[in-house]
């Protein structure tokens, strides 16, 4: 059977800002996720009613955006929804090829609305239109000459690049027309991916657009291509969107979670070869009612990974790993290097200063990310609430992606007592969240522990929410 995982994020009451403003503010009540009659596309699940509501939501800013249009634009209508994500472990191994271990929460970007491919064409009649909660109208033309937005319109980027990579599976004389509207409750600068989940949303809004008019995919033109393959391809092409349009160096975990992920499970992804593995926690015939659960606590520190340290970080381990393959030619990322690699090029070519502490993080993480993962299915809680506290040391003093109240968190959380197993920063780090593995019969009282220590020092106020291990992103019936 399936084990569901309980996660409870803290959220603190002050204001937040991020490249995700598309999305409303994150309220302090959890999501109500009784059944409505509703039945997703892609599975036989009922949709849980916090995604009715948001579905609701989009179609009515729809409706006002852009419902009094002639017929020019009376294109097939969609819906689709793609989730946030947790990292359990495996941080800053991705973009070196290495193993995460993510799952996808019950927290979505969800769009509404209508498309079709068309005739290539430079009047009004011919632009792409999208709206969010937060945001007005933005109109573009798809062309691969179109350039990022700046400013207070910089969150379309997220769109706009997913559209890019998506224009080669047209005709040279076509291109995309669509309106669309977009809702969501991942909150925003959490560290909970609100970006990845707008871009994969996207994605499946186009495939509902080439679907529908037996449009295949340019890189499979020979052979369609099987479910898995792709949520495989989505992931890719969301990635090189963040990558080349938003100017951000991020690996894949965050596209691949939302695009792939399975209810009742994480996945062990092997960021290189794109193969995975669904990991429940105690293995399939585990006891819910002894399964300890993930509180995830959010420092509510603003970061923008697109500025500052993350670029910075994906340089250095790029500058170490080519230290290494000088010393042993196999080594082509840190994926491949074991820490005798890196011991021993410490002491003979040169490998050192923040060279080695970058080194030695990734790659000691993607051996406890593979540890973590086997130690989940036998149930050695002990063994996997160690391997992420030395994640943690690993994060805050090698690779140097924590801050002040991320390190509050962790220690309130590591000194609660023995009901707690195990805390660690998740996310790419420099603000954002922590993940807390707790006897479940203590998650209360570890939530109320950490909403009055975290307040007295720091002056934040905080409130809670919880979800389980949610499904990856999909269409919605209409």
């Amino acid at each position: 059977m399936f084990v569901h995982i309980l996660i409870i994020v803290i959220i603190h009451h002050c204001s937040i800002t991020s490249s995700s403003a598309f999305l409303p503010p994150t309220t302090s009540k959890q999501p109500h996720i009784a059944s409505s009659s509703k039945i997703f596309s892609s599975a036989s699940e009922v949709m849980p009613s916090n995604v009715q509501t948001l579905v609701d939501q989009a179609k009515s800013l729809f409706d006002k955006s852009f419902g009094d249009d002639d017929a020019d634009r009376s294109f097939p209508e969609y819906c689709v929804s793609a989730p946030g994500r947790v990292n359990l472990i495996g941080e800053h191994t991705d973009y070196t090829g290495g193993y995460v271990l993510p799952l996808a929460i019950g927290y979505n970007t969800i769009g509404y609305g209508r498309g079709a491919i068309v005739k290539k064409d430079d009047s009004e009649s011919v632009k792409c239109r999208i709206v969010s909660t937060n945001n007005p109208v933005v109109e573009f033309h798809v062309s691969p000459s179109l350039e990022a937005s700046t400013g207070s319109n910089k969150w379309v980027n997220y769109v706009q690049g997913v559209v890019l990579q998506y224009l080669p599976d047209l005709k040279e004389d076509e291109t995309f027309i669509f309106d669309l509207a977009i809702v969501g409750d991942v909150p925003l600068g959490s560290g909970l991916s609100s970006s990845a989940s707008l871009e994969v949303a996207t994605a499946v809004f186009l495939e509902r657009i080439l679907d529908s008019q037996g449009v295949a995919y340019s890189s499979a033109k020979d052979a369609p291509l099987s479910k898995k393959q792709r949520k495989m391809e989505r992931a890719v092409r969301c990635k090189l969107a963040e990558n080349i349009f938003c100017g951000v160096p991020c690996g894949i975990m965050d596209q691949f979670v939302s695009s792939a992920g399975s209810f009742g499970k994480l996945l062990l992804l092997d960021c290189r070869s794109l193969d995975y593995k669904e990991v429940s926690m105690g293995g399939e015939t585990a006891s819910s009612s002894e399964t300890p659960v993930l509180v995830i606590t959010n420092s509510n520190v603003k970061h923008d990974l697109g500025d500052g340290e993350y670029p910075i970080r994906v340089r250095q381990c790029k500058e170490a790993t080519d230290i290494l393959t000088k010393m042993n030619p196999s080594i082509q990322s840190l994926r491949d290097a074991t820490m005798k690699d890196v011991e021993a090029a410490a002491q003979t070519a040169g490998l050192d200063g923040l060279l080695l502490q970058r080194a030695r993080h990734v790659v000691s993480e993607n051996e406890r990310t593979v540890k973590t993962a086997d130690a989940l299915e036998k149930g050695d809680w002990e063994t996997v609430g160690k391997l992420m506290n030395a994640s943690h040391t690993s994060m805050r003093d090698d690779y140097e992606v924590s801050c002040d109240e991320i390190d509050v968190l962790v220690d309130l959380a590591q000194t609660f007592g023995d009901e707690v197993y195990g805390s660690r920063l998740t996310g790419g780090g420099f603000g954002g969240c922590t993940v807390t593995l707790v006897k479940k019969d203590s998650a209360q009282e570890l939530i109320e522990y950490l909403k009055k220590q975290y307040e007295a020092k720091t002056g934040t106020k905080c409130v809670c929410f919880e979800t389980t291990p949610a499904g990856g992103a999909r269409a919605i019936d209409l």
